[in-house]
């Protein structure tokens, strides 16, 4: 199954780092957003269901006020455009969050040439593979379960005997 994995690598060496309009904003947020989820570190972190939702959204938050201060966007126009008060996009913009700091080090990456995301694919006939295997495993259990039985009541016959013929 792993030989047929498909890898789609995104390419973000054309990502402006300093953004110079709406679409450039948005190249650069979607990129920081992106780079920061895929981290094995916010992997097992966001993978927590109570914490899904609130890490995506702080990150979101996070990778679009970075996107827009990069741009020279004022605290103002970002609170306004990201619908969120000053005071939060303060926070995220100096690093009081988790997220923020999270982003900005990806952001770092980027501006350095060392954020790559390579992204595994299955195909659906992986899928149908990784089910069989599944079924397989599963009837193996079972036999495993049976011939454990099975050992465990030999084990007392013989103990039985050997009980009987030390007598």
């Amino acid at each position: 199954m792993a030989g047929r994995e498909t890898v789609i690598t995104l390419d973000l060496e054309r990502v402006p780092v300093k953004p110079t309009s709406a679409r450039e904003i948005r190249e650069l947020e979607i990129a920081l957003i992106i780079g920061t989820l895929f981290r094995p570190d916010v992997m097992s972190e966001i993978l927590e269901p109570k914490e899904f939702t609130t890490w995506v959204d702080s990150l979101a938050v996070a990778a679009g006020a970075l996107a827009r201060e990069k741009a020279g966007y004022p605290i103002s126009k970002i609170a306004e455009e990201l619908g969120r008060s000053e005071t939060t996009i303060r926070n995220h913009l100096t690093g009081k969050t988790k997220a923020s700091q999270l982003v900005r080090e990806t952001y770092e990456r980027l501006v350095r040439g060392e954020l790559k995301i390579a992204l595994p694919i299955c195909k659906p006939e992986d899928l149908e593979e990784l089910e069989n295997l599944r079924e397989k495993v599963k009837a193996l259990e079972e036999k495993l379960a049976k011939a454990r039985e099975a050992a465990e009541e030999a084990k007392k016959s013989v103990e039985k005997l050997v009980e009987l013929l030390g007598s």
